[in-house]
């Protein structure tokens, strides 16, 4: 009896000692972090966030597990950078106009740039990022930006097929669309995305500036009627993903590694994913009778025109704030034409 004792008690120790010395893989040193996002649950966005959560809990061997709080439940989308700072949320995603004049170099990628696609939108977003390493988002470690296909023009009642059309009509925009939107002769109203169904609902904005795939993703084909696809003078909106600094510097090296590899994958995977979007949502809106209505060739090349003051504005301002605009912007300007 006193044998069988001691074996068990030796094999409760071997196993006790494997379990310490097995790593990350383990319950016992697994860093559970919080993730924000003020997308909607079933938004293809919170989706793909959440598969970048199981793809890094799974390459890391159980070391990191991330929790998903998806619709602005944590920390709504303007406050979600504060609250990656302080520890609100270890990770948040949301968009850099939210809190205009808080990242000023990286509104850059805001401009309207005539932008072709989500892809491009968002290589370009961390090809800029890497050349400039923008000094505003160093209170964070950034895991990958990203950004979406074309921001053009939907409305709720009045068909949009030229720039006198929009005159006096109300507008929401984000950031640097107001400008666009003001250019275009419309009137901005800045707000974030997940309030705009109401405001159109309730006609306190008359139209929405944004993509397409807002039109499934914020059920915006309830509550407009047309889109105008105005893509000469397209910008987008610049998202960045980001984790709070301390609780990355406590990872393990090898775990920071993996992570990393990780982001790398999710650039294309997201820009991906808007495009994806962009056409599953155009399809949908055609079935339930929303209009598409093209510019054509001149009318388009008018509205680009129209807003290229803003492009000078942005290199000004950013002299006045010793920042090196005009190199980002020939920098992005000069990378969209090699990458059309």
């Amino acid at each position: 009896m006193h044998g069988k004792v001691s074996n068990v008690l030796v094999c409760s120790l071997v196993t006790v000692l494997l379990v310490l010395a097995s790593g990350p893989g383990t319950c016992a040193n697994t860093v559970t972090l919080s993730y924000s996002t003020f997308f909607p649950a079933t938004h293809a966005h919170t989706l793909l966030a959440t598969e970048w959560a199981k793809e890094v809990e799974k390459r890391t061997n159980g070391a990191v597990k991330i929790n998903m709080f998806p619709g602005g439940t944590l920390t709504p989308p303007d406050q979600c950078y504060d609250g990656v700072v302080k520890g609100i949320s270890d990770i948040g995603m949301s968009v850099v106009s939210y809190t205009m004049g808080r990242f000023p170099l990286t509104e850059v990628i805001d401009l309207p740039l005539g932008y072709t696609s989500g892809v491009q939108a968002s290589r370009l977003s961390n090809a800029y990022y890497e050349k400039f390493k923008p000094k505003e988002f160093d209170d964070v470690k950034m895991m990958y930006m990203h950004a979406y296909g074309p921001g053009i023009v939907h409305t709720a009642k009045k068909p949009v097929k030229t720039m006198e059309d929009l005159k006096g009509l109300k507008i929401r925009c984000s950031g640097t669309s107001a400008k666009v939107v003001g250019a275009l002769g419309a009137t901005p109203v800045a707000m974030p995305q997940p309030e705009v169904y109401d405001a159109l609902q309730k006609g306190i904005v008359e139209g929405v500036v944004c993509p397409i795939e807002a039109l499934i993703g914020f059920k915006l084909t309830e509550v407009t009627q047309y889109t105008t696809l105005n893509y000469g003078s397209s910008y987008s909106l610049a998202f960045f993903v980001a984790m709070n600094k301390k609780k990355w510097d406590s990872l393990p090296k090898d775990v920071q590694e993996t992570i990393q590899k990780i982001n790398m994958e999710w650039i294309d995977r997201t820009g991906q994913t808007w495009d994806r979007i962009d056409k599953e949502a155009r399809e949908f809106a055609l079935s339930k009778g929303h209009e598409f209505i093209p510019l054509s060739k001149e009318e388009d090349a008018r509205w680009a025109q129209t807003v290229n003051p803003i492009m000078a504005e942005y290199v000004a301002a950013m002299k006045a704030k010793n920042l090196p605009g005009e190199e980002a912007l020939n920098f992005c300007v000069g990378w969209m034409k090699k990458n059309p």
